[in-house]
């Protein structure tokens, strides 16, 4: 099977919603520095990590010949970048924050390939309050582990979700309406 593009990341999940639309790729990580800079905006963080990635991966494999996808999640309430969690005890800070909030879930997207492309997904994530002992459980189940923001609403932390505005794949990490358009920008279409 032909590849179609290069995924500059090792997320499953991005994996499984390209797969879910089936496009083909190969997967070239990139390991970079995340940390937001002083005074940056969630959506001008978000817009540069995907950028700055799919731009390492192209440095990395030496060429734009197939084009390269690159993406960046951020768990946002307020004007506050949630990362992963580095603990247990940062993780239960982070779901104490979004219980009973409503807080924002931006993906950028860089499509590097002929042209550079970018979108940006922003989508209203609405939790219901949670207990300290939810919360606990569901830090011994492991998921917040890796998860910006400390919950995967793909998983078990879809309980804690009481309603979502905009795009769930978007909030997974690559969001397909998106995504699709960026790739026809490069001349990949999903339906040949």
């Amino acid at each position: 099977m032909t590849v179609q593009i290069i995924l500059a990341s090792t997320s499953p999940r991005r994996k499984e919603l390209l797969d879910q639309i089936k496009v083909t790729y190969a997967v070239n990580p990139v390991d970079l520095d995340e940390t937001p800079r002083l005074n940056e905006t969630p959506l001008a963080y978000v817009r540069r990590l995907a950028a700055e990635k799919s731009a390492a991966c192209i440095a990395q494999i030496g060429s734009a010949a197939t084009p390269v996808l690159a993406a960046d999640t951020a768990v946002v309430l307020g004007n506050q970048i949630m990362g992963k969690p580095k603990d247990q005890a940062d993780a239960l800070s982070m779901l104490t924050q979004l219980s009973g909030k409503t807080h924002q879930v931006y993906t950028a997207i860089s499509l590097r390939g002929r042209h550079h492309h970018q979108a940006v997904s922003i989508t209203q994530v609405s939790f219901r309050p949670l207990t300290k002992l939810e919360m606990l459980a569901y830090w011994h189940s492991g998921e917040p582990v890796d998860k910006a923001g400390s919950y995967a609403i793909q998983g078990l932390g879809s309980v804690f979700v009481e309603s979502i505005e905009g795009s769930f794949s978007g909030v997974v990490g690559l969001p397909l309406f998106e995504t699709a358009d960026l790739l026809a920008k490069q001349g990949i279409d999903l339906f040949k």
